[in-house]
């Protein structure tokens, strides 16, 4: 037992992030019967179709499993009540000020996880009262640090802040990852990509396999006036670098941006013009396997190398 499992009623302290159209109750519910916490990523979803999702959860697993919630998105209201009346136990929040909603949240029992990417932002979260926070470096797909802090960096510094249990992400795909960031001070890790390159994932098939031919240097973070998001280099960003060179306005980013552009990516498959998140460790995949096999593969290499470490 850790602080993570302990918090969560897990088995181990792997936690998938709630990513845009990858995260639906499929993915979520495997990770949980394999042991993790499976998050549902309410960021692409209608408000029905995050209570669809929830209902579809609850029978699919008898584990704990949650919900990311990131407060940009205008339905977010409307989200926290039906988390709220389906029960759910677990909230992951981003993308906002932790204040607005953990007090409601916690008013229900709710366990909350507040994500940030500096240690101001963790001690504010501790502040609002937050159960845990996910510390996320800059290597990470989808949005991002302005900061640019490594993981590797963000890590022991957040931990020197804060007292409540933290869990690292951004670049975390493997035991030994799992283990580096435990000994940097972590109570547990968040893994995204690890789990975008999953059987269950619902993100598209020509995704899935675009991820495992990702190197390092085939990712970039872009759209810093809008929300810094780290991308897969395709025609979509190559136009992106094109505007950036004219000295477009936020306005013309917007325009070329456009509506559902990460679901015509990702969900539905167009590699061109598609807005594709990933992070830097895509790198390092190269199959896509069932989650129970996954976590199963994470844990083994943990304790490999936690004996290995234990040799130097």
């Amino acid at each position: 037992m850790n602080r993570i499992t302990q918090l969560f009623g897990i088995q181990y302290p792997i936690i998938q992030g709630g990513m845009i159209w990858n995260s639906g109750y499929k993915l979520a519910s495997a990770v949980s019967n394999a042991g993790g916490l499976g998050l549902i990523g309410a960021g692409s979803m209608y408000p029905e179709v995050v209570r669809e999702h929830i209902q579809k959860c609850k029978k699919a697993t008898d584990k704990p499993f949650g919900v990311n919630i990131p407060m940009l998105y205008p339905n977010v209201e409307e989200i926290i009540n039906i988390v709220i009346e389906e029960g759910v136990k677990i909230v992951f929040t981003s993308a906002g000020n932790p204040k607005t909603w953990t007090p409601l949240l916690k008013q229900h029992g709710i366990t909350v996880v507040h994500v940030v990417s500096s240690s101001k932002f963790a001690l504010k979260a501790q502040e609002a009262g937050v159960d845990a926070v996910v510390a996320e470096g800059f290597e990470a797909g989808g949005h991002n640090g302005r900061e640019e802090t490594t993981t590797l960096t963000l890590i022991p510094m957040v931990r020197e802040q804060i007292s409540i249990p933290l869990i690292a992400a951004g670049g975390i795909a493997t035991g030994k990852g799992m283990l580096a960031a435990m000994v940097l001070g972590a109570d547990g890790v968040q893994m995204g990509t690890r789990f975008a390159a999953s059987v269950e994932s619902s993100a598209h098939d020509n995704f899935k396999n675009l991820l495992l031919e990702v190197k390092e240097g085939d990712t970039m973070v872009s759209l810093k006036e809008l929300a810094p998001v780290r991308l897969i280099k395709n025609k979509f960003y190559q136009g992106l670098q094109e505007l950036y060179g004219q000295g477009a306005d936020v306005e013309a980013l917007k325009n070329y941006l456009g509506r559902a552009r990460a679901k015509k990516g990702m969900f539905e498959g167009d590699l061109e013009e598609g807005e594709l998140e990933i992070g830097q460790i895509a790198g390092i995949i190269t199959k896509i396997e069932p989650v129970e096999k996954i976590i199963s593969d994470i844990i083994k290499e943990f304790k490999q190398a936690k004996e290995q470490v234990a040799s130097l």
